[in-house]
């Protein structure tokens, strides 16, 4: 089956309203960090408290994320996520209202805590949906589920470019209240969409028929979690650096479409993982993929103008896509069938972790040695990434092709006969 027929046919099962709710439903959290940013640093007058609040946010959230994950695992998507997206939003309006009525940074900060632990990682829930709704396609199922996660890639990546570019576009045109309101808008509408649609009960119908045996933190499931850890310290510190380049270039506002080309060739490559033949293994993609981000992130230490830099992310990003993509199929099929909600979320949350680490460790670096001090987390990141790659091959390889394996079942892994 051709990639685009693959598209063609996953799209048809689940229809364009569960496309576009889930892919919408997800912009609310690529908005709302920075978007919680320039409210808070514009009605206080301070960086330091709009980067605490955004900060609080994004941890807060990595916190409940897995939590929310577990919960939906056990009592299905459908409450949680309606529950989430309901208080989520309300969270977010209530942080405009504080913010704007000038209440102390102790009382903004702790809204914004509360409105990201709050919101859904509808991303890393999308993906539990795709394998019910690929069940009785036979041995197509398979060519499906990797484009599902294809797929499911890319809309993050073009979700983290639409989002900021959101906020910046209303930002410029309004207002920060006004962008953070949209987000708000934005999670209680299709939020709430992707929580009420068949797809969710799908889901849980099929989890509860599922084998509920095996640990979730698993040697595999650890060297996963540690793949994600280092992507998201790559994201942070990235950013970072691109700020101190562009600002000390004096083009300060251009550090956001740096980063967006980052997301471009990211969704570019992630929409082309389909195409990849089946015995191109998901654990050799991930070296394939964690060798690519040590090379190409080394030119980042030269990198000493803003033309180059853009040049040296877009390229970059081509190899993002494809490692996030395996490390999320190779997390869906190592976990337990009835905590795959569980693993997706942790996933998701470990990368905002990396994220704030990357951000505060460059930060530091860059006060001191500038941008090339952020740069080399960057590259220190993208090196532990594929050492980790090269050990953890014969850990991954055990993972199951089509699903975790009970004690019991002899059924084919990666790089072994079927």
């Amino acid at each position: 089956m051709s990639p685009l027929a693959s598209y063609r046919r996953l799209f048809s099962l689940a229809g364009p309203r569960y496309v576009l709710v889930a892919f919408v439903g997800r912009l609310p959290l690529a908005m709302s960090q920075m978007g919680t940013l320039l409210l808070v640093a514009g009605t206080t007058g301070s960086y330091a408290l709009g980067g605490g609040a955004a900060g609080a946010l994004a941890v807060a959230n990595a916190v409940g994320a897995p939590v929310a994950g577990s919960l939906a695992d056990r009592i299905g998507q459908r409450p949680v996520v309606l529950v989430q997206s309901l208080a989520g939003g309300v969270a977010l309006l209530a942080l405009v209202a504080l913010a704007v009525s000038g209440r102390s940074p102790a009382v903004v900060i702790a809204a914004a805590a509360v409105a990201g632990a709050a919101m859904p990682q509808i991303g890393p829930l999308a993906r539990v949906r795709w394998r019910p709704l690929t069940r009785g396609q036979g041995a197509a199922q398979p060519r499906l589920m990797e484009t599902a996660f294809s797929y499911e890639g890319a809309a993050d990546e073009a979700s983290f470019v639409l989002g900021p570019a959101l906020i910046g576009v209303l930002v410029v045109l309004v207002s920060p209240a006004l962008a953070v309101s949209v987000a708000a808008v934005l999670l209680l509408a299709f939020g709430t969409a992707f929580a009420l649609h068949p797809t969710a009960a799908l889901a849980h119908a099929h989890r509860s028929t599922a084998a509920a045996t095996g640990r979730l933190l698993t040697a595999a499931f650890g060297v996963l979690l540690g793949a994600q850890l280092l992507i998201g310290v790559l994201f942070g510190s990235i950013q970072t650096g691109t700020t101190v380049l562009t600002t000390a270039a004096g083009q300060p506002g251009i550090a956001g479409l740096v980063h967006a080309s980052l997301g471009v060739g990211s969704v570019l490559a992630g929409l082309a993982v389909a195409g990849l033949p089946a015995r191109f293994g998901f654990p050799s993609r991930v070296l394939v993929a964690a060798l690519g981000l040590a090379l190409l992130t080394t030119p980042l230490l030269v990198t000493d103008s803003v033309p180059r830099l853009f040049a040296v992310v877009l390229v970059l990003g081509f190899v993002i896509a494809p490692y996030m993509i395996s490390v999320f199929v190779l997390g869906e099929r190592a976990v337990p069938a009835s905590r795959v909600g569980t693993a997706m979320t942790l996933l998701a949350a470990v990368t905002g972790v990396g994220y704030a680490l990357g951000s505060a460790v460059a930060g530091r670096l860059a006060d001191v040695h500038g941008h090339p001090g952020a740069f080399a987390v960057t590259v220190a990141a993208g090196s532990l990434a594929a050492l980790l790659a090269l050990a953890a091959q014969p850990v991954l390889r055990r993972v199951p092709v089509t699903g975790r394996m009970s004690g019991d079942d002899v059924g084919a892994v990666e790089g072994a006969p079927a």
